[in-house]
């Protein structure tokens, strides 16, 4: 493989962990550059026997992934390329979350800074997440563009905190701090961010050093919940939400208030809900 052709992360492998740091300036959009380098950075790492365990962090220590890229409203077809490869009934983004809900490694986020929207049904569909206190946010942000989410969120967020809790951060669209998080069910475990890399290292290492088999037999027994009919409603209902003129007028007002931006991005739940009024 070939460790120098992302163009959005770097990667290290070591003592059976790789190490894959986002780094898609300047808030880590999951633009097509982005989708691109973790699709083909997953296919690669399936059939690598020497890694077990895969963590990602991000370089910048406000945004893990920000969300999907904006942008998409003018040019909606920008994804089309991924489409030959999809499973049947999945949208290109609900097909990155269930490559990495599949995944054969045991996969980690080490969440520092805020995931929302497809940042945060990445983090969902990893395998575990742990978050720092009092820098982690995490939250579906999408009804306040008009859209729910379509990336597999609203089906790994039920599976993990039940319906009733999907229900509230998907409507409610707020940016939920760690600890909530954690008591939610969202995450695994906030942790003092003074001590995530630590602890997120000596978890990655010990998993690493497990005897062989542990890992495979491990996942094979605790397997993905099979989500695909759920997964084709949530694209029919994304999509139709998408095509709606409040979408189009919340999406490009955004960009035009500042999305995407790092200062946009610091509070995005007031900026959108300053334009729905």
């Amino acid at each position: 493989m070939n460790h120098h052709a992302y163009t959005t992360l770097r990667l290290s492998i070591e003592d059976g962990i790789a190490r894959v740091t986002l780094d898609n300036p300047p808030v880590n959009v999951l633009n097509v550059a982005l989708m691109t380098d973790l699709r083909h950075l997953l296919t690669a790492l399936r059939d690598d026997d020497s890694v077990r365990v895969i963590v990602f962090e991000s370089a910048d220590p406000e945004f893990f992934i920000a969300h999907v890229d904006m942008s998409l409203i003018d040019t909606p077809d920008a994804f089309d390329k991924f489409a030959a490869d999809l499973p049947d009934g999945v949208n290109v983004f609900q097909a990155l979350g269930e490559l990495l809900r599949h995944q054969p490694q045991v996969t980690i986020v080490k969440l520092a800074g805020t995931a929302r929207g497809g940042g945060a049904e990445f983090v969902a569909a990893a395998d575990m997440t742990f978050a720092a206190i009092g820098r982690a946010g995490i939250g579906q942000i999408e009804a306040l563009m008009g859209i729910v989410p379509g990336g597999g969120g609203t089906q790994y967020l039920a599976s993990r905190v039940g319906r009733n809790r999907a229900l509230e951060a998907v409507l409610g669209a707020d940016l939920y701090d760690a600890e909530t998080a954690e008591r939610y069910g969202w995450v695994n475990r906030a942790v003092p961010a003074d001590e995530l890399d630590d602890f997120v290292d000596r978890l990655a290492r010990n998993i690493a050093a497990l005897p062989e088999g542990v890992i495979a037999a491990a996942k094979r027994a605790i397997v993905p919940e099979n989500l695909s009919e759920g997964l084709v409603r949530e694209h029919e209902a994304w999509a139709g939400q998408f095509v709606r003129p409040a979408a189009e007028r919340l999406i490009r007002g955004g960009l035009a208030d500042g999305a995407q931006t790092h200062d946009g991005e610091r509070d995005l739940e007031g900026l959108l809900r300053g334009l729905t009024g």
